[in-house]
């Protein structure tokens, strides 16, 4: 039995059905205000909640994996991502003593920013830039220092698109319009994953043996830049798309005002100053070469071939018309 956290979500829900797909039995923790419409129904479901360790005792019963998806990648205010991605995992951890293999999905954040000469690598020191990877670096040092620390695969994933994506979206949307957002006149390149891609390494981590008590990056070899994305995005839609680039300080603003305008808002949107700080920094690029030898993973799926399908996706969903 497999437990995922997060099944409900983005990559969660992709994972879930692979899993499914593969005859593996799952389980996935849900929370009473879920939205479950894309998690199959094969799908076991346990309702608790990772902040209060409520409904975990019933979530592991007899669980031999666990894959912790569950996360906050948004918030309004600091301490919203210490609670979800540090307290959280503190609590699965406290009650998931016992099991064979605990894969916990952190983020290329917690490590920091990394350039095309001198990706980061899994040995290198972490130095996050943001709260949100300050929390993920807090979750992932949780898992080390616990009793599951050596029975653990620590993953880092960057930036993941696919279908049912709704942060990279925001900009491909811009893109179906016409125009894109850059900060500054620098290219900065940054490494990428296609959803389908990242599945395969997670379940590669459950599976591995000699993977137990790691750290891996789990990316596509070639990074890209933000202008190269979007213009193949445009490319695919018959789309001309124009850059508007924005100072770093005129993006703090932009962030700023964004923040102010969660508090109207039910849920916390994807600017902010936080993220404006990421956003900021030379590159965001790793090495997954220690993955593809331990693991056998790579990522194979190239940026054309997986926005191809990904707008698609959004197509046919109707998330964009053109």
């Amino acid at each position: 039995m497999i437990l995922v956290t997060g099944g409900t979500g983005f990559i969660g829900s992709h994972l879930v059905e692979r899993l499914i797909a593969e005859g593996r039995a799952v389980r996935c923790l849900v929370r009473r205000t879920s939205v479950v419409r894309d998690v199959p129904a094969a799908a076991e479901r346990v309702t608790g909640d990772l902040r209060t360790g409520a409904g975990l005792a019933e979530a592991l019963s007899g669980v031999d994996t666990v894959i912790h998806l569950a996360g906050v990648t948004k918030a309004r205010i600091p301490a919203d991502y210490s609670r979800g991605n540090a307290e959280a995992t503190a609590n699965l951890l406290e009650a998931a003593g016992k099991v064979r293999r605990f894969v916990h999905v952190s983020s290329l954040a917690a490590a920091g920013p990394g350039s095309p000469d001198r990706p980061s690598i899994e040995a290198d020191e972490a130095n996050p830039v943001s709260e949100y990877g300050r929390s993920k670096l807090a979750g992932e040092q949780l898992v080390r220092r616990s009793p599951l620390g050596g029975r653990s695969v620590i993953v880092r994933p960057p930036v993941v698109y696919g279908p049912r994506d709704r942060d990279v979206f925001q900009m491909i949307r811009a893109v179906s319009r016409g125009w894109m957002l850059q900060i500054g006149s620098a290219p900065r390149r940054f490494s990428l994953i296609y959803v389908g891609d990242l599945v395969n390494g997670l379940i590669a981590a459950a599976d591995c043996a000699g993977g137990a008590g790691r750290l891996f990056y789990l990316a596509h070899s070639v990074p890209v830049s933000w202008s190269e994305f979007g213009e193949t995005a445009a490319r695919l839609m018959g789309r001309t798309v124009r850059t508007l680039a924005v100072t770093p300080k005129v993006a703090y603003v932009l962030g700023w005002c964004a923040e102010l305008g969660t508090r109207f808002s039910a849920q916390p949107g994807i600017l902010s100053r936080d993220k404006v700080a990421e956003a900021c920094c030379a590159g965001w690029v790793c090495d997954p070469s220690l993955a593809a030898r331990e693991l056998g993973f790579r990522a194979d799926t190239g940026l054309e071939q997986g926005l191809r399908r990904t707008i698609d996706w959004y197509k046919e969903a109707g998330w964009l018309k053109f």
